[in-house]
C-alpha cells in the first residue's frame, strides 16, 4: 500500500448509526502504514521554523513523538485535566455533549516559543482550539498545526481559520 489512506479502516455505524468511524488504529498497527503516517505528517513541517512540538492525549502524542524525534524537538504533553504532576494552565472548550478541559504545565512553553500542534485527526475543531489557547497564554506562538486525518464536513478548520492548518487524508461526509 503506498498511501496512508490505503492503511485506514472506516467503520461504518460507530459508535452510533449513521456515523463512519475513521480508525487509525489500522494505520500505526502496521509498520509501513506508521511510518508512511509519521513521514506524511513530518513533511507537512518541510520549511516551517519552529521550537516544539505538542501534542493532544492520547492520539496526538502517538504521531507527535515521532515527528518530534526525527527533527530533533521537544514534545510536549496537552493532557485531560489532573493527569499532570507539576502546576498547570486550563482550558475548557465545548463538546457535542456538554464540556472537557486540557491542560498542560506551565512551565512547558516559554513566550516567544514556536509550537507545532499535532493530533490524529480535525473533527469540529474544538479541542485544538483549546490547545492553541494554552500555548498561546503561556507566550508561544502556533506555527502550524497538523492532522493526519480530517473529516472536513464537520469545518474544523473553520473554527481554525486564523491558523496555518494541513491534514494529510481528508474524508468528507459522517
Amino acid at each position: 500500500m503506498s498511501k496512508v489512506e490505503d492503511y485506514i479502516k472506516s467503520i461504518p455505524d460507530f459508535p452510533e448509526p449513521g456515523i463512519i468511524f475513521r480508525d487509525v488504529t489500522s494505520v500505526v498497527e502496521n509498520p509501513d502504514g506508521l511510518k508512511l503516517a509519521i513521514d506524511s505528517m513530518d513533511n507537512l513541517l518541510t520549511g516551517v521554523d519552529y521550537d516544539l512540538i505538542a501534542g493532544t492525549e492520547s492520539r496526538g502524542f502517538v504521531f507527535g513523538t515521532p515527528i518530534a524525534y526525527k527533527n530533533g524537538k521537544g514534545f510536549v504533553l496537552i493532557r485531560k485535566k489532573g493527569k499532570l504532576p507539576r502546576e498547570t494552565v486550563e482550558m475548557s472548550y465545548d463538546l457535542e455533549y456538554g464540556s472537557a478541559s486540557i491542560e498542560i504545565h506551565k512551565d512547558a512553553i516559554k513566550p516567544g516559543d514556536k509550537v507545532v500542534l499535532v493530533d490524529d485527526l480535525i473533527a469540529t475543531g474544538g479541542t485544538m482550539e483549546a490547545a492553541a489557547k494554552l500555548v498561546e497564554s503561556l507566550g508561544g506562538e502556533v506555527v502550524k498545526m497538523i492532522f493526519l486525518i480530517e473529516l472536513s464536513d464537520l469545518n474544523g478548520r473553520e473554527k481554525l481559520a486564523k491558523y496555518n492548518v494541513e491534514s494529510v487524508v481528508k474524508f468528507e461526509g459522517a
